[in-house]
């Protein structure tokens, strides 16, 4: 049997190729080939064509030059954060200038539907590194004002085209920003998204470790107060009434066995679980975190015993932990199967941090599966991590 979980949509990492990772591509040359192609294809083809002086072909062709590199600096910048970061002033002002100068060119030759296009692209641009009310008051403006040089330069020339000149610059400005924030908005949405879900598998993890601690604390807490109070009281009596001091100091022995049989039981309960639970539960969890969990899985066999199903599964409970708390994972990959006599669980991951402290649950539950006739080994090699557990399919 074979499943494989579906990447979701999240902000920045569910998988290569996939999530956020394909997100972030597809917004990326979405934004900077509509750009580019808008500021070389409409705003610099003016700059070929025919009888066009060769001292505009040059200034313009130099502040169409800045201007695209600007673009594309500024959009990657946006797209590297997932929320607006500090604004790259250089670059939005060199960008705004060679817009202007290429403007005012094509605006000197009366190019009233072309003037606007390279100042309206830089304009939605700088938007993006704005708030909400920000780019709404930055939007209002441009247009309003886009509209003044064509006017003023169309009544000045007396061509008959002062509607045109006036309105179609501000409407330029309107588009090129819909047309930006549009997927920049989605982009932000998905940051946002990604990050509570990471979140909320976290603090899943840290719930089941306070609820432990709390069940810990409710069996020791009461046991450990009165069997003090007792060994207080018995070495208080020794000496005056050895009778009673003897049956206080049986009552301390029974609360340690009481208290000793209750954490027991409490363990028992928090750590006995199976593969198949542990499995299911991992697949939750990553899911939960946004990581492609590709789960590749034999049948259980039946000679697999109960300990060998819950050896197995502290393997994948382990596992599960060190992607969420020692790795940057895109993905995981999770392979079961029954090889001969022997029962082979492989858990890998990407994304994996530099080695810390994660081998030291490991190295524990490596000891248990040797006495079991197993092993358990595990590998961080570039920024993968696998733990590889074998059990025999009959191990008592």
């Amino acid at each position: 049997m074979t499943l494989v979980m579906p990447p979701g949509c999240d902000n920045g990492r569910v998988a290569d190729g996939t999530g956020l990772a394909s997100l972030r591509r597809y917004t990326w040359w979405t934004l900077a080939g509509a750009a580019v192609s808008v500021l070389v294809l409409f705003a610099g083809g003016w700059l070929v064509a025919g009888g066009t002086p060769l001292w505009a072909r040059l200034l313009g062709g130099a502040a169409l030059g800045v201007a695209v590199t600007a673009s594309v600096v500024l959009l990657h910048r946006r797209l590297a954060a997932v929320v607006p970061g500090e604004v790259p002033r250089r670059w939005l002002a060199a960008g705004g200038a060679g817009a202007a100068v290429l403007g005012a060119v094509e605006l000197g030759f009366g190019e009233y539907g072309r003037w606007a296009l390279a100042p309206a692209v830089l304009v939605a641009v700088g938007a993006t590194f704005l708030s909400p009310h920000g780019q709404r008051w930055l939007l209002g403006g441009a247009s309003a004002a886009a509209a003044v040089p064509g006017l003023v330069v169309s009544w000045a020339m007396a061509d008959g085209g002062l509607l045109y000149a006036a309105l179609f610059p501000a409407g330029l400005v309107i588009f090129s920003g819909w047309s930006v924030l549009g997927p920049l908005w989605a982009w932000d949405v998905a940051g946002r998204l990604h990050a509570a879900r990471r979140l909320e598998a976290e603090l899943a993890v840290k719930d089941e470790r306070l609820r432990f601690a709390a069940d810990l604390h409710d069996i020791q807490g009461h046991h450990l107060q009165v069997i003090a109070l007792k060994s207080e009281l018995a070495a208080r009596l020794a000496a005056t009434d050895p009778d009673r001091a003897e049956a206080e100091m049986r009552e301390v022995r029974r609360l340690a066995a009481d208290a000793l049989r209750e954490t027991r039981a409490l363990v028992h309960g928090y750590r006995r679980t199976t593969l198949e639970e542990e499995i299911s539960n991992a697949t939750r969890v990553l899911a939960a975190a946004d990581i492609d969990a590709r789960m590749d899985l034999a049948p259980a066999p039946s000679g697999l015993s109960a300990t060998g199903r819950h050896l197995l599964g502290l393997v994948m409970r382990e596992a599960t932990t060190n992607v969420l708390r020692h790795s940057r994972a895109a993905r995981a990959d999770v392979e079961y199967r029954v090889d001969g006599d022997r029962a082979r669980l492989r858990v890998s991951n990407d994304g994996a941090l530099a080695p810390t402290e994660e081998a030291s649950g490991l190295a524990t539950l490596a000891e248990r599966l040797a006495a079991a006739g197993g092993d358990l080994t595990w590998r961080h090699e570039a920024d993968r991590f696998e733990v590889a557990a074998t059990l025999p399919v009959g191990a008592p």
